[in-house]
């Protein structure tokens, strides 16, 4: 497994790199009465002189998937950005346009991609179904040159998941982890302490089932949230090199290690430990699910924690959630401190622009991708660094769960990826299949890896 990887989370705590500031004084020193009078009688002799050219009007496209109100803190940061953005360039308009997550990723770009008309600026995935397939088909602009001639080339934690060839395609936005967030009251009113251990997990969940409580809450209409808990249980039942393995071909879906994985997951959904229903909720559904009480843990990304400190989402249970990562499994193969984390999620641009549009781009990344904007999605929104901070940017991170987060990212033994970012679509897509059929109980584990095994094969012989 690259190192780059297993260790680009572990750097967020550990990076010291030193915030760079630079200071405009331009506006420090007021122009003499004689300069004033010099140039007002210039501008009165010659008045096409001092008039510059009107800036041709020009709009450029910008795809993003920061809609509805838990995306609200990051859309308030790209609101920024854009306007900024805009006062830079002359005569440019940036023109959102909003979808959402997934229909963006598996619907509208892939049908853009293969036509070669993808917006100018938008919303990328990394990986090998994404990214990297695109840029292979030529569809993205190579930003190797603009982050060197913006000073940041050597400033990102990991770009391994937008690099083909030792060029860069897409610029990450920020980083993630996976675990559970819990309800604080609903654990204390049980008598649950936070699961340290495989065995403590499940006898939480047993004995939450047995007081009416749905262990966890889950919203399974979009497959690719039950696969986010999938994912983990792989990296500890299979081991963290197991996500990267599939598509190299190292580690079969059918591995009894991973078996094993989708049989606990398996046992869980008939022990009924998710929300009942849940093929029918999507993820906002879980989130309520989680919120109302009627769910006591929520396995979900870290980014969700800015949702609990905002009383209009929270409610009740504003600043009562906690969040711990998946206990060690009893047997599972390999370092099981190991956690998920990625650093897929961010933006990708044309390769098919004008001087113009170009211009516009270089100031757009200018704009996000700086120590401001990166603390601002910390502070702001829980979104962890994709760039390296300083000791002291890290330190002004008051927010206690998005400490208790990033404590576990600093003691974890390293990181694995989702494996979304790196099997290739078509066996992505599968998955998401596999997965719901498992939950229906069309399928059984062994059935679901068998075919994923295949499926799999097939794309690895291509």
């Amino acid at each position: 497994m690259k190192k780059a990887v297993t260790l680009a989370l572990s750097t967020i705590l550990a990076s010291a790199a030193v915030l760079a500031g630079c200071g405009d004084d331009k506006d420090s020193a007021a122009p003499s009465a004689a300069a004033t009078a010099a140039a007002s009688t210039a501008a009165t002799a010659s008045p096409q002189a001092s008039t510059a050219p009107k800036a041709e009007p020009f709009t450029v496209s910008l795809r993003h998937i920061q809609i509805g109100e838990a995306q609200k803190f990051r859309k308030a940061i790209l609101d920024d950005v854009v306007k900024k953005t805009q006062q830079d360039v002359p005569g440019l308009t940036l023109q959102l346009d909003g979808v959402e997550d997934q229909v963006n990723r598996f619907t509208k770009l892939p049908a853009e991609m293969a036509a070669g008309n993808p917006p100018k600026i938008f919303d990328l995935f990394g990986g090998a179904g994404d990214a990297l397939k695109y840029a292979k088909a030529g569809r993205l602009l190579d930003l190797t040159p603009i982050l060197k001639e913006l000073g940041i080339d050597s400033k990102f934690i990991n770009l391994n998941q937008f690099t083909l060839d030792g060029k860069v395609y897409g610029l990450p936005i920020g980083g993630n982890t996976e675990g559970f967030f819990y309800n604080k009251p609903l654990f204390e009113q049980n008598g649950i302490k936070v699961p340290a251990t495989w065995e403590e997990l499940e006898s939480a969940a047993a004995k939450l089932k047995e007081k009416g409580v749905t262990p966890f809450a889950m919203g399974s209409k979009g497959a690719w949230v039950p696969n986010m808990l999938l994912n983990t249980l792989i990296g500890r039942y299979a081991g963290p090199d197991s996500i990267e393995g599939f598509a190299t071909g190292k580690k079969a879906w059918n591995a009894p290690e991973v078996v094993s994985a989708f049989s606990k997951y398996e046992e869980w959904v008939k022990k009924g430990y998710f929300t009942k229903g849940e093929l029918g909720m999507e993820y906002p559904e879980m989130l309520n699910q989680f919120l109302t009480g009627k769910g006591a843990m929520m396995f979900d990304g870290s980014w969700r924690s800015s949702v609990f400190k905002d009383q209009a989402q929270a409610g009740d249970l504003t600043n009562k959630v906690g969040y711990f990562s998946m206990p060690p499994v009893t047997g599972g193969m390999g370092d099981q401190t190991f956690i998920n984390g990625n650093y897929a999620n961010g933006y990708g641009f044309s390769s098919n622009l004008k001087a113009n549009e170009l211009t516009a781009v270089k100031a757009f990344i200018k704009n996000l991708f700086n120590d401001e904007m990166q603390l601002r999605g910390l502070l702001e929104d829980g979104v962890l660094p994709s760039m390296k901070l300083s000791a002291d940017a890290l330190g002004k991170v008051q927010d206690p769960l998005v400490k208790s987060v990033m404590d576990i990212v600093n003691k974890a033994g390293g990181a694995f990826s989702h494996f979304d970012s790196t099997i290739q679509s078509e066996v992505y897509k599968e998955t998401e299949t596999q997965i719901q059929k498992l939950i229906s109980g069309g399928a059984t584990a062994k059935q679901v890896t068998d075919k994923l095994d295949q499926v799999q094969k097939q794309a690895n012989s291509k």
